[in-house]
């Protein structure tokens, strides 16, 4: 299964979304400064998730999520958050 999620920082308030098989995992990951991009914005908290069994479906769905210039930032804040 694949995980598309969105974590919120506890420090300023942003949003990250990424991709995982192991969601658990990657939340620790995030919170214990071990995931690059994140480190400097932990602690974070989950704030949404959703789960395929398809890993190219979960690829094109955290990408359109991501995009800012689209729809994306609009489609996560009026149905996610």
């Amino acid at each position: 299964m694949f995980y598309v999620y969105i974590l919120q920082s506890l420090k300023d308030a942003s949003y990250y979304t990424g991709i995982t098989e192991n969601l658990k995992q990657r939340l620790l990951d995030h919170n214990s400064g071990t995931s690059k991009y994140s480190s400097s914005k932990k602690p974070f908290t989950l704030k949404w998730y959703c789960v395929f069994s398809n890993k190219n479906k979960a690829l094109l769905f955290e990408r359109y999520v991501k995009s800012g210039s689209g729809s994306g930032f609009a489609f996560r804040n009026k149905h996610f958050l």
